[in-house]
């Protein structure tokens, strides 16, 4: 087990496919099944411990959001300039952008107030607990990722880059699509007191996640990628299905295999109930 007490270890091996993007020539994604096919979800307040102890119910909201580009930070600023102080509870009163945001290490990032993102509502509120940005896209009907900071809607969806030489002296451009887990947050990761992507407590959807996450998936690899991902998704479903089932000579080999194909988180939620 993980030194988490709860969390499952960050090495168990995972299945991975890679394929041509149908929708961008020169480049091709590569898709952690083994993640995109757990049964994750969100659990804020409905028992998330939060990466804090001393702040429980901030969820992963306790550090502030870095923007990433000048695209993140007008996205967030438009959202923020309709947001009144019934919907935002430490609303500061003011929408211009040194209000709401401050610098660390020379990047920009939302505020923290009181232990929290400036955006976070804490328990009690009249609108509800939770980011201030999320509650107004399910109350404008609009995916929440196009009103969030890119960090938060993607979260714990990780995206990464990077240019593959081959022998023949060409390249192409890797797009990875996998689970951000403690060691996305850098060396601090570690230390963080509890983190949903490896805990079964957070494996319970009823859905897998390339599926309760699709819109946040189709902007991050496009359409036609997220169609092939559907694809492949469902194929090691299926997979999972025939390794399971307890007929023939599969089953002993093939239980021995399920963490390859399997989210350990997923399967100690699955042993759980």
């Amino acid at each position: 087990m993980s030194e988490h007490a709860g969390e499952t270890p960050l090495g168990t091996p995972r299945t991975w496919v890679e394929f041509d993007d149908p929708g961008q020539e020169g480049q091709r994604l590569r898709c952690d099944l083994t993640w995109l096919t757990s049964r994750w979800t969100c659990i804020f307040g409905q028992g998330c411990c939060g990466i804090d102890a001393d702040h429980p119910d901030n969820g992963c909201c306790t550090l502030g959001a870095h923007l990433t580009d000048d695209d993140d930070v007008e996205r967030v600023r438009a959202v923020a300039t309709r947001l009144g102080e019934d919907e935002w509870q430490l609303h500061p009163g003011s929408t211009r952008l040194t209000a709401w945001t401050e610098r660390e290490d020379g990047a920009r990032k939302t505020k923290v107030v009181d232990g929290g993102c400036i955006f976070l509502n804490r328990p009690g509120f009249p609108a509800g607990a939770g980011c201030a940005l999320h509650q107004h896209a399910v109350l404008e009907g609009v995916p929440p990722h196009t009103v969030k900071p890119d960090v938060c809607w993607q979260l714990p969806i990780r995206r990464t880059y990077r240019t593959v030489e081959l022998p023949d002296e060409t390249s192409y451009l890797e797009v990875s699509i996998g689970e951000y887990d403690r060691r996305g947050w850098g060396p601090g990761g570690h230390d963080l007191d509890w983190y949903c992507s490896g805990s079964p407590d957070a494996h319970v959807a009823a859905d897998p996640v390339y599926v309760t996450e699709r819109d946040g998936l189709v902007e991050l690899m496009g359409a036609p990628a997220y169609a092939a991902l559907v694809e492949h998704c469902e194929a090691h479903l299926a997979l999972v299905d025939a390794v399971r089932a307890p007929s023939g000579r599969t089953s002993p080999q093939g239980r021995a295999l399920l963490p390859l194909l399997v989210h350990p988180a997923t399967l100690a939620a699955d042993a759980k109930g």
